[in-house]
């Protein structure tokens, strides 16, 4: 069997650690080889709020996820990533592209790249089933597919089914913790727009194309019909996503 090749495409700092070592401990344990993509090559770092304190005991990442973080930031992939902003440097060398989510704002770094929007707009034209190239994105990294515009002007999420954080989710937990956070739940500030708004701006059809459950002790995934993309909502979902998405690489379902 040919080895698949997977990059997770990354701001330096700031994403979920669940949202990132998870789908890298299931891809690794499916025999991926991954590899890891910043801006200028720069290392990479999770957000630490996540990983440590009391932001890690009431909100954060459980024993498993640190666990599976502390592994993947050992790897010399994790330690040396490659540069996105290289001129030759594509998305296409790779079949999956996974875009892990994260609030902090350090993840705007990616979300409004010109270069990395660019690079997924290319990725994204050569999605459609039969492809073997595939694309997951989980919370926040919906959100840089949003922003992905094509020639014509339309995200690359203009004719797909997907899902991504649920504004009930989002606001719960910012005004939850407003008051000892301040606006650290709004990656824009406060006041801006919901990641679930904004995804639903990106669509044809939003009432048809925009997926969600309002369970969040349930993992929920949406896997588009016409194309080789996966989707999740939160770090709950993850290793759900994770494990559609190999299935999905490996042509098992």
């Amino acid at each position: 069997m040919t080895t698949k090749i997977a990059v997770f495409l990354m701001a330096d700092y700031g994403h979920d650690p669940t949202e990132t070592a998870i789908p890298y401990k299931v891809f690794d344990e499916a025999g991926i080889q991954i590899s890891f993509a910043t801006e200028k090559g720069s290392p990479v770092a999770c957000d630490s709020k996540m990983l440590t304190g009391w932001t890690q005991k009431m909100l954060g990442a459980d024993a498993g996820a640190i666990a599976a973080y502390n592994e993947m930031s050992q790897s010399k992939e994790w330690q040396s990533p490659v540069s996105y902003s290289d001129a030759k440097f594509t998305l296409l060398n790779y079949d999956l592209v996974f875009l892990p989510g994260g609030h902090e704002k350090g993840v705007r770094q990616l979300l409004d790249s010109k270069r990395a929007q660019e690079l997924v707009v290319e990725y994204f034209a050569n999605l459609k089933k039969p492809s073997t190239k595939v694309c997951a994105a989980v919370c926040h990294g919906v959100q840089l597919l949003a922003h992905s515009k094509r020639a014509d002007g339309k995200s690359v999420l203009h004719d797909l089914s997907t899902t991504a954080l649920p504004s009930v989710f989002e606001n719960t937990v910012d005004y939850g913790t407003r008051v000892f956070l301040g606006d650290y739940y709004k990656t824009y500030g406060a006041g801006t727009k919901n990641v679930e708004q904004i995804v639903r701006d990106a669509l044809a059809d939003p009432a048809r194309q925009w997926k969600s459950s309002g369970n969040p002790g349930a993992p929920f995934v949406v896997e588009d019909e016409k194309h080789n993309y996966v989707s999740g909502r939160w770090p709950g979902d993850a290793e759900v996503l994770a494990k559609r998405t190999v299935e999905l690489l490996f042509k098992k379902r």
